[in-house]
């Protein structure tokens, strides 16, 4: 699931640039500034991620949360820059699937394992 988790983190990463200095360049701050604040969640993960550390998972999906609630909040409030936001949010929301499936999986089938099989079949 790694490099899953990988190509979400890159995608996330790069639709940072792209929103704040091509397609929706801010006017309160300047660009590159509102672009390299909101790549720096993902730069720790960025770290784990090449050095393979097994925690990069869940800092990627605790990052996603922030980049979930950004993409949300913008699309409700700016609808010009919707389409980046639910882009962001889509995004957010599979990295947090990607970074917990593995969790997920084991839960499911220890509880497969646990229970018994209908009619007394075996398994």
């Amino acid at each position: 699931m790694r490099p899953v988790i990988a190509l979400l983190v890159g995608a996330l990463l790069g639709l940072q640039p792209v929103w704040y200095l091509w397609l929706s360049p801010p006017t309160v701050v300047p660009p590159g500034f509102a672009a390299a604040a909101m790549s720096l969640p993902l730069l720790p993960v960025v770290v784990l991620l090449l050095r393979r550390r097994p925690s990069a998972g869940f800092w990627a999906g605790l990052a996603a949360l922030f980049y979930f609630s950004h993409g949300v909040m913008e699309a409700w409030a700016s609808p010009d820059v919707r389409a980046l936001a639910l882009a962001e949010a889509i995004l957010a929301v599979l990295l947090v699937v990607a970074s917990s499936w593995a969790g997920l999986k084991a839960r499911i089938t220890a509880r497969n394992a646990a229970q018994p099989a209908p009619d007394g079949a075996e398994r």
